[in-house]
């Protein structure tokens, strides 16, 4: 029979990465945030019905066939005088029901918002490391043209790439073509503040015990910057990255709104807000306001999650 010495310490069970991330500072902040919680819960009720909006949009706006022009102008949850049809959020002047047309403009509007921080974060991040790290005539380059770019407002510098962009693309692909070159318009227009915040942590972490110890056991430029500063910085790039995406998609509203944004066959919110205001003033006040409606909930939840997100991942307020 063997025998079990009292002083033998008692072996933990292993804790799961789950339990591990829920007992977490970072997610006990986020579980006494009220806020945070509403306004993530807001967003992914919003990218949910995005992703699926074929599924639960009750019609296809965005196809001929099922149009009826006879639907046109139909008042919320009130039946058509012609058809006795009813619609949740009421119709447009082409028929299409005003709800489907916000779930279908809302992908558009969340994929480019996304697609054109995540560009511009790449190329921002990169720039700063590259000008923190190798310091000299590369510092000099991309900080003089960040600096250069600040100087004009991000709306305008995003209207004149996208049509620059339109001008060179050949007028039987500017339709097909415009979504992405209205994500390379916004994404060059909002790379300067990531290349400055990540220039700036890189010129502190290069000095670093670490970065040294890297250095001396051979490892290359590419590889420290990689994989030993680029973690340390990550912090306030992703701070950065949920507040750009606020901007982002309001940039791309805005855009669309003028009429150089999504082109009709693929309208996103700025473009049905757009359509709704040329009614305002005859009386069909809901094609304009329940897009607009929209809108302002999506930017003002990703920008009240991105504000939590910053004082969260701050030390000095912990």
């Amino acid at each position: 029979m063997v025998e079990t010495s009292l002083n033998t310490p008692l072996k933990q069970p292993e804790r799961s990465r789950l339990r591990v991330a829920l007992d977490s500072d970072f997610a006990y902040q986020f579980k006494k945030s009220p806020v945070a919680i509403a306004s993530a819960v807001m967003v992914l009720i919003m990218v949910f019905c995005s992703v699926f909006a074929p599924l639960i949009a009750p019609y296809n706006p965005f196809d001929p066939g099922s149009l009826n022009l006879m639907n046109g102008f139909s008042k919320p949850m009130e039946p058509n005088a012609f058809t006795g049809e009813t619609f949740w959020l009421g119709t447009d002047d082409q028929g299409r029901d005003v709800f489907s047309t916000i779930l279908y403009g809302l992908r558009i509007s969340l994929f480019v918002g996304a697609a054109a921080v995540l560009f511009a974060m790449v190329l921002g991040v990169t720039l700063g490391l590259l000008a923190g790290y190798l310091g000299g005539w590369v510092e000099t380059i991309i900080m003089r043209v960040a600096d250069v770019q600040l100087t004009f407002p991000a709306i305008l510098v995003a209207m004149l790439i996208f049509g620059i962009a339109k001008g060179i693309t050949p007028i039987e692909y500017r339709d097909q073509m415009a979504i992405w070159v209205l994500i390379i318009a916004i994404g060059l227009s909002d790379w300067v503040q990531f290349a400055r915040v990540v220039r700036g942590a890189t010129l502190v972490e290069k000095n670093k015990e670490y970065v040294q110890a890297a250095r001396l056991i051979g490892r290359g430029s590419g590889t420290i910057m990689l994989r030993h500063i680029l973690p340390n910085v990550l912090g306030p790039v992703l701070v950065i990255a949920t507040i750009s995406l606020a901007l982002a998609i309001i940039a791309e509203a805005t855009l669309s709104f003028l009429g150089v944004g999504a082109p009709p066959t693929q309208p996103s919110l700025g473009t049905l807000i757009r359509i709704g205001q040329g009614f305002l003033f005859s009386g069909e006040w809901w094609i304009l306001l329940f897009p607009s409606i929209t809108l302002l909930t999506l930017a003002l939840s990703v920008n009240l999650l991105g504000d939590w997100l910053r004082d969260a991942l701050n030390p000095r307020l912990r």
